[in-house]
């Protein structure tokens, strides 16, 4: 297919990619990590807000840090999942994991980020006054990170959602999140440093994925707040907290709720997420990945297997298999779009739905071929 070899890849899996997210190495100077890391501390329940930058009794462009704060932070939670993960030797061991969510509904229904509820598990809802709750996942929106959990309650106290399309650079921001894991609704400011930013992030399981038109803060953000909210000064949610550059300092990164209300809107109103898939794991080819590995084709999408012999680079019965995409083909482009680190596949994806029939341009060992894929749904 290439004129090297591709064994020589450092790169890893994150779970639950099948449907369509991007499989990418983390080349280039910044790495980016996700917010919710393991813990195997129990949360000490910090209910009064504080502020890492000093500004207790302060303000920011003449508003009031407390005022935003009390509005906004009885409404934001601490998630804790629990696994049972598979030992190198042998047998299991249970694994504790953090994150923040908000309540967007008082009836129990909470935003947070995919990544911070993406495998099977037990989950654990901390609100302000410290009741917990267990947790159950309804929902899950690969391409934009999110997921969201409902608890058995009533009369939570909620946030207001505010409008992303409206921020500027330079715009003044609070986040408050579950710092470390331990610290919850622990409260810092900044700005917006930039808006409409592509990332690579990664877990802890070596795997990254590209998240398109993130806003950059430099309000701090520590591990643990993946999920939590980013706040304007009239105390509505702008964004949600999602990645961190662990090689820089105060450079964060959140979604923006705009790309995300409607999916949110459409849980509360008792319907689904609905999302396309090709059913089939990759790479983003650049041309450093290229050079590296002496590939003659430069850009585009590698479909290959995972690190496990469980996943599969092709799902079986699923639309690419049935289109006739094979392991080592290059996606080129698709639905009429070059592939390429800018206009990744779910970039395209995004403007489709399950059953539409899109056209795949591949490349096969040597040779250019198109096919035509009906999508399925992401379960």
């Amino acid at each position: 297919m290439q004129k090297g070899s591709l064994a020589n890849f450092s790169w890893g899996v994150l779970g639950g990619l099948v449907g369509g997210l991007v499989l990418i190495l983390l080349w280039g100077s910044g790495q980016l990590s996700f917010l919710g890391l393991p813990t195997n501390s129990n949360l000490a329940l910090d209910n009064t807000p504080t502020s890492t930058n000093g500004a207790t009794n302060g303000s920011l462009g003449g508003t009031s840090i407390e005022d935003v704060v009390a509005k906004v932070s009885p409404a934001v939670v601490s998630i804790v999942s629990q696994s049972q993960v598979q030992g190198f030797f042998g047998g299991t061991y249970e694994q504790k994991s953090s994150g923040t969510g908000f309540m967007i509904k008082s009836n129990g229904l909470i935003v947070t980020n995919r990544h911070v509820a993406a495998a099977d598990a037990k989950y654990t809802v901390t609100v302000s006054s410290g009741k917990t709750y267990d947790a159950t996942v309804v929902a899950r929106d690969t391409f934009n990170d999110l997921a969201i959990l409902k608890v058995s309650a009533s009369g939570l106290p909620i946030v207001t959602l505010g409008d992303s399309s409206k921020i500027r650079v330079g715009q003044q921001v609070i986040a408050i999140g579950n710092a470390l894991g331990e610290y919850q609704n622990t409260v810092t400011t900044g700005i917006i440093s930039g808006i409409g930013r592509a990332i690579m992030a990664g877990g802890g399981s070596g795997g990254s994925e590209q998240i398109d038109n993130v806003i950059q803060t430099d309000a701090a953000i520590n591990p643990g707040n993946s999920g939590g909210p980013l706040v304007n000064l009239t105390g509505e949610v702008i964004g949600i907290n999602t990645a961190i550059d662990i090689q820089g300092q105060s450079i964060g990164f959140a979604i923006p709720i705009n790309d995300v209300r409607s999916s949110i809107e459409s849980v509360a109103a008792g319907g689904k997420i609905s999302r396309p898939m090709l059913g089939l794991r990759y790479i983003t080819l650049t041309p450093e990945i290229a050079a590296a590995n002496n590939m003659s084709i430069k850009q585009g999408a590698l479909v290959m297997r995972g690190s496990t012999v469980t996943e599969l680079a092709v799902t079986p019965g699923g639309p690419a298999d049935k289109a006739g995409i094979k392991e080592n083909d290059i996606i080129t482009m698709l639905d009429g779009k070059k592939i390429d680190d800018n206009t990744t596949i779910p970039s395209v994806l995004k403007s489709h739905k399950p059953g539409d029939v899109i056209k795949v341009k591949l490349w096969r060992s040597g040779r250019t071929m198109g096919v035509s894929v009906t999508l399925g749904e992401l379960k």
